[in-house]
């Protein structure tokens, strides 16, 4: 399973790394690539690339606020969540959506 997001909050400061952190770790523990891009106060980090976008089985959306770039979407499944729950539950998030594809 491949997996490509973006993790943004209201502040842009702690909330978006945080559930960046904990989705990545939990993904990784699941056997699942993934790649997390951030938006926040200090700009992008992370960007996804083209190639990561088109080979991702989905994209999850970790956002409590508007993001830029959401066009590169087009075509694929987007999972959208608040940072919070990606936060409290990152491994039964994964599994939830996994088992609903």
């Amino acid at each position: 399973m491949k997996i490509v997001g973006i993790a943004a909050c209201t502040s842009g400061i702690a909330h978006t790394y945080i559930a960046r952190e904990k989705i990545m770790k939990a993904a990784q523990e699941l056997g699942y690539e993934i790649h997390m891009e951030t938006q926040g106060t200090i700009g992008t980090e992370n960007k996804l690339t083209a190639e990561q976008i088109k080979e991702a089985d989905f994209v999850l959306l970790v956002i409590d606020i508007k993001i830029g770039g959401s066009e590169r979407f087009a075509g694929k499944r987007v999972v959208e969540v608040p940072t919070n729950t990606a936060i409290k539950a990152p491994k039964k998030l994964l599994q939830t959506i996994i088992d609903k594809l």
